[in-house]
C-alpha cells in the first residue's frame, strides 16, 4: 500500500476527506506560480506532487523547493498541462500561467475532476469565461477565482458599509486602476534552450520570440490578455465594485468612454481610459487608470490604485492595505446581526483549501468570476469601438451591436480549440 493514499480513494472522485492531505499540482511556476507554490505548501493540510511549466528551469525550480520541502524526490515535473491532469491521484491545482491560457487548461481540469485555485482574469475573451463556467458547473468541481481582495477586512468592511447604507444611497464608484509606460518594438531573439515556445504560445497566434514578450509583462499584449484594465490588476477592483452594489449576478447595462492604445510597440493594451458603466438602479461605475482618477475625480485622494464609494451622506476610500471614510464616524462602525453582512474570509488560498474539503462555494466561484471579467471586456470593448454599448446581463451579449458581439469571441491556433 502506498504510503499517502489520494483522498479520492478514500472519500470519492471529487470528494475529500477532512481528515486527509489534499494532494495539489501546480501550473505556471514562474514568478506568481512560485510564490503560490511556497503559499500553499505551509498549510499542513497539503501535499505538492507536480509542477508543470513550459520552461525547465520554472519546473525544476519549483520541484527543488517541494522536495526541500518535503524531504525527498518525490515531486514530478511535466512539461504537457495535460500530463498532470490525468492523475487520479491529484485532487487540486492552481493555474498561473499566462491569461491565454487560462480557459483551455481551466476546462480540462474540471473535465479530469480537479477542484482549482485559478488565477485571475478567466480568460483573454468572454466567450473562453462562459465556457469555463460551463465545465465547473457540469462536473461540479470547486472554484476559486483569484481575485483575493475579497478575503481582506478592508473590502469587505467597506463593501458592507455601502450595502448597508452607511453612507446613504450610493451614486457612484470610482475605481483607479493601474497603467504602465509603453515601450518600442523588440528585436527578434533566439529561442532559449529548455524553453517550449509553441507551448508557450498555445492558441495564440504565432509571433517572433523576444525576452519580454514571455515576462510577466505579457499582460500588456493584446494577443494574451487584455492589460491593465483586467489581468494586469483592474479586475480586483471591478470584483469589489460589483460586491458592492450587489451584481454578483449581473452587471451594468450600458458603458461608454475612451482611452489611449499604445499601438508602435511590443504593448498594446489599453494604456490610460475613463469608462462610465450604468447599472439598471442607477448606479454608476467610473472606471479609470488611477493616474486619469487622481486628475479628474477630487474624491479620488488615494495614492495609486484603489476604489472610492460615494454616496448621498458620504463616502468611503479603500485600497490593499488602507481604508477611510467621511464621515470618520463610519470606521467605527459595527455591522449588526440583522444588517446585511457578507461572507467572510481572511485567508483566500485557506478559503480555498476549506472548501475542498467541505464542498461549499468559496468566496470568489467561478459564476462571480464570469461577471467581473464581464466589465472588464465591456470596458475594452467600448474604448476600441469608440462609441456606447447597451448590455444584456441576461444573455450576456451587447444588445443590437453585432460588431461588439464579435470582440467577446477569440480565435485560437490550430490544433487548439475549447
Amino acid at each position: 500500500m502506498p504510503a499517502l493514499l489520494p483522498s479520492n480513494v478514500i472519500a470519492g472522485i471529487g470528494k475529500t476527506s477532512p481528515s486527509d492531505k489534499i494532494i495539489m499540482g501546480a501550473i505556471g511556476v514562474g514568478q506568481m506560480g512560485t510564490g503560490h507554490i511556497r503559499s500553499f505548501m505551509g498549510y499542513d493540510d497539503v501535499q505538492m506532487v507536480a509542477v508543470c511549466d513550459v520552461r525547465k528551469e520554472h519546473r525544476n525550480r519549483a520541484k527543488g523547493l517541494a522536495d526541500e520541502k518535503y524531504g525527498n524526490q518525490d515531486c514530478t515535473t511535466y512539461n504537457d498541462f495535460r500530463e498532470l491532469l490525468a492523475r487520479k491521484d491529484i485532487d487540486a491545482v492552481y493555474i498561473a500561467t499566462p491569461d491565454h491560457w487560462h480557459a483551455l487548461i481551466g476546462i480540462e481540469a474540471a473535465r479530469q475532476h480537479k477542484d482549482m485555485y485559478y488565477e485571475k482574469p478567466l480568460s483573454r475573451y468572454f466567450n473562453e469565461c462562459v465556457a469555463i463556467r460551463e465545465a465547473v458547473n457540469r462536473y461540479g468541481v470547486v472554484f476559486q477565482h483569484g481575485t483575493q481582495q475579497r478575503s481582506d477586512w478592508r473590502f469587505r468592511f467597506a463593501c458592507e458599509l455601502v450595502r448597508n447604507e452607511k453612507i446613504g444611497k450610493l451614486e457612484k464608484i470610482i475605481i483607479g486602476s493601474a497603467g504602465y509606460r509603453p515601450i518600442e518594438p523588440q528585436p527578434v531573439e533566439p529561442i532559449p534552450e529548455g524553453f517550449d515556445y509553441d507551448m508557450w504560445l498555445g492558441p495564440a497566434p504565432w509571433k517572433p520570440f523576444t525576452t519580454l514578450r514571455c515576462t510577466r509583462n505579457f499582460t500588456l499584449i493584446y494577443d494574451y490578455s487584455l492589460g491593465c484594465i483586467s489581468g494586469a490588476y483592474g479586475v480586483h477592483d471591478v470584483d469589489i465594485a460589483q460586491w458592492a452594489v450587489d451584481a454578483d449576478q449581473t452587471g451594468p447595462i450600458e458603458v461608454e468612454g475612451h482611452g489611449e492604445i499604445s499601438n508602435d510597440g511590443l504593448y498594446d493594451t489599453i494604456l490610460k481610459w475613463e469608462t462610465t458603466h450604468k447599472y439598471d438602479n442607477g448606479v454608476k461605475l467610473v472606471y479609470m487608470d488611477h493616474i486619469t482618477a487622481r486628475r479628474k475625480d477630487p474624491l479620488y485622494k488615494l495614492n495609486s490604485m484603489g476604489i472610492v464609494f460615494v454616496g448621498t451622506e458620504g463616502h468611503i476610500l479603500v485600497q490593499r492595505g488602507f481604508i477611510d471614510t467621511y464621515p470618520k464616524s463610519l470606521l467605527k462602525t459595527i455591522i449588526g446581526p440583522n444588517e446585511i453582512q457578507l461572507q467572510r474570509s481572511n485567508d483566500h488560498r485557506r478559503n480555498f483549501l476549506d472548501c475542498v474539503k467541505t464542498r461549499k462555494e468559496p468566496i470568489c466561484p467561478v459564476d462571480i468570476a464570469v461577471r467581473t471579467d464581464a466589465v472588464c471586456h465591456q470596458a475594452d470593448i467600448t474604448i476600441r469601438l469608440g462609441r456606447k454599448l447597451h448590455w444584456d446581463p441576461v444573455n450576456e451579449r451587447f444588445k443590437n451591436d453585432e460588431e461588439a458581439n464579435k470582440m467577446l469571441v477569440g480565435h485560437m491556433r490550430s490544433p487548439w480549440h475549447l
